[in-house]
């Protein structure tokens, strides 16, 4: 299976792939060091391979650009066939963001999920202070259907960090827990179909 775009190629997402992730660049932002590879041996980059791809319920598929680099990653997990949903990750590495390969791997898959899957609604969350995601999600049709909070990932950030201070409002701090605003989004077939129509 193979899906193009314009200037990407997306398919499922292969070993060798996964090893090239450590040539991937790093986000600066400590908000976003959860999207960093973390230093895998061989034996560890299998077990996140195995993980990824084994069982029902998900599937991952690998980003490529024009020049055939593997770019980024993306996959729909908790699929429930009978319903016709499922939920989006995506995650590329940092050299390749702003520069319009998110929106269109989001929007060039969505067709393949909504035309041939036949699939109904797609969900996915994303930190409130990501808001450079929140316009890629939005600008491939996804509207914001919800708000909780969620416990922050880096329970040792640097309170007094420019990159947190910015975004603070984002932020809760409940008896010494760091708790960050998740968004919950959606995009239906029907409003997808007719957007795009």
């Amino acid at each position: 299976m193979e899906i193009r775009g314009d200037r990407i190629k997306i398919a499922p997402i292969t070993l060798e792939d996964v090893y090239g992730m450590r040539e991937w660049g790093t986000h600066e932002n400590p908000l976003l060091f959860d999207y960093n590879l973390p230093p895998l041996n061989d034996e560890e980059i299998k077990e996140w391979y195995r993980f990824k791809t084994i069982g029902n319920g998900k599937r991952y598929y690998s980003v490529y650009n024009e020049e055939n680099r593997f770019i980024g990653y993306m996959g729909i997990k908790h699929i429930r066939r009978i319903l016709r949903e499922a939920t989006l990750g995506i995650v590329f590495d940092p050299n390749y963001i702003n520069q319009g390969y998110g929106t269109e791997g989001i929007t060039t898959y969505l067709d393949y999920y909504f035309n041939e899957m036949k699939m109904k609604i797609m969900y996915l969350e994303v930190a409130k202070f990501n808001k450079r995601a929140i316009r890629c999600y939005e600008k491939s049709g996804f509207e914001i259907i919800d708000l909780y909070l969620d416990e922050f990932f880096d329970q040792n950030i640097d309170l007094n960090n420019p990159y947190f201070l910015r975004e603070k409002s984002s932020f809760v701090i409940r008896n010494g827990k760091i708790y960050n605003y998740i968004y919950k989004m959606k995009i239906d077939r029907r409003i997808y179909l007719k957007e795009r129509g």
